[in-house]
């Protein structure tokens, strides 16, 4: 195991003593990164791991494109949105062209959790209703608003519950949930749940206000839907006069490899579509598009203003970003390194009994471990074990899921056919270790 350095305990003391407890850390042993470069990251020691799993930087690390474009923007002005300036336009352009028609019109904001308070928001004007149907184990931000409607949160450890407005459904999860993966119609029978809980909405004399789910859910397990899903979720929800929210932070900008969204895959367009994290590589830079209509109820003379929200700098970095992605082939890119690694991945199922279930699309990849293949227990404690070791061995990936027990592999979009030959034989060699 890797010993830690008198600087780095050094920085973990003054963590302890200067910031809230409950602020998580990484690893048994916990990294001082100090530099980046594209999928890779370096401790203090100078030491490269292989990054695996921060999807955050989505064009990579430092990358040049965002570093170039927020320096020449910060060296002529930084300012809101209260002044003209062509970045805004420019961007709010870029963004919509690479959605459907109908989603139009654009807030900027500086993270994923202003960007979901503000979809619940517009939501709520358009329908004058507040009831909200999310999915077990889901999770959409860190307000108070966001963590009432986060079951992950609200429903976990140190959590309130969620409150009477908020119904919580089974998640479309055709591993461990009742309908599997070889039903054509479990995704239909999934969204049963959703028409259900709208009559239960309506005999307390309540209205659906929205549905909102990530597009792939990833806390919730780096689940991907049964096809047919959304497309009869949506049906329902819009039946009753509610909105459909798709929350594509995780899984925008083609991380999925087949579509350049999480919901496409699923055949459906949102009324509200919500980004963050990636889509400013680092940069504080969240998004939520929505269509006239619903843009149109929210425009109803209160102001609507985030400070640094849809800055110049801000949009320069966002569109620096979008058009890397676009002109570098980072999606197409994504399809072919994340089918080669499932192709090699798929084998160590049948050399570790840990492995219960592998599955993903692109880089957006999960591995879920159980201790007994027939009653799905979760092996959560090995789960924390296999990425500690593979944090001493130099690859970083993560956990996540209700039962913390699915090893989460999303890495920057850069990552390589080599690299995923490095991560799949550093996780066969620590599976083994640990079956043995």
């Amino acid at each position: 195991m890797n010993t830690i350095g008198e600087s780095t305990k050094a920085l973990i003391s003054a963590r302890r003593r200067l910031i809230g407890g409950n602020l998580s850390i990484s690893y048994k042993d916990p990294l001082q990164i100090v530099r980046g470069d594209m999928q890779y990251l370096f401790d203090d020691t100078g030491r490269r791991y292989l990054d695996g799993y921060n999807n955050v930087p989505h064009i990579g690390h430092c990358h040049p494109a965002v570093r170039e474009a927020a320096a020449e923007q910060l060296s002529k002005i930084n300012t809101n949105t209260r002044y003209l300036h062509e970045n805004l336009q420019r961007y709010a352009e870029a963004l919509t062209a690479t959605l459907p028609p109908s989603l139009s019109v654009c807030y900027f904001v500086n993270s994923g959790s202003e960007a979901n308070e503000l979809a619940l928001r517009l939501a709520r004007t358009h329908t004058n209703a507040k009831d909200m149907i999310v999915l077990e184990a889901a999770y959409h931000g860190h307000t108070t608003t966001l963590i009432d409607i986060s079951p992950y949160k609200a429903d976990g450890p140190g959590g309130a519950g969620h409150p009477p407005w908020v119904h919580v459904v089974p998640n479309a999860d055709v591993y461990r949930g009742p309908y599997k993966a070889n039903d054509p119609a479990a995704g239909i029978k999934y969204a049963e749940a959703v028409a259900e809980r709208i009559e239960t909405i309506h005999a307390r004399d309540a209205r659906l206000c929205a549905y909102i789910a990530e597009s792939c859910p990833s806390v919730g397990g780096q689940i991907i839907f049964p096809a047919g899903y959304l497309s009869a979720v949506y049906g329902h929800v819009r039946k009753a006069g509610g909105v459909c929210i798709a929350d594509d932070v995780q899984t925008g900008y083609g991380r999925i490899g087949s579509h350049f969204y999480g919901f496409e895959q699923q055949e459906v367009t949102p009324d509200i579509v919500v980004l963050g994290k990636p889509i400013g590589n680092g940069y504080p830079l969240g998004a939520v598009i929505t269509t006239p209509a619903i843009a149109a109820s929210f425009n109803n003379g209160m102001e609507y203003f985030s400070t640094f929200g849809g800055s110049t700098v801000s949009c320069a970095v966002g569109l620096a970003v979008l058009e890397t992605v676009k002109n570098t082939g980072l999606q197409a890119h994504a399809q072919q390194v994340g089918a080669a690694l499932l192709t090699r991945l798929r084998p160590l199922a049948d050399r570790h009994s840990l492995i219960g279930d592998i599955r993903g699309s692109g880089l957006f990849i999960g591995i879920e471990l159980v201790t007994d293949r027939e009653t799905l227990t979760p092996a959560t404690e090995a789960a924390t074990e296999v990425i500690n070791r593979m944090r001493s061995a130099g690859v970083l990936i993560g956990t996540d899921g209700e039962f913390h027990n699915v090893l989460k592999i999303r890495p920057p979009m850069p990552f390589g056919f080599d690299d995923a030959t490095v991560l799949v034989d550093c996780l066969d060699t620590v599976l083994g270790e640990i079956s043995t």
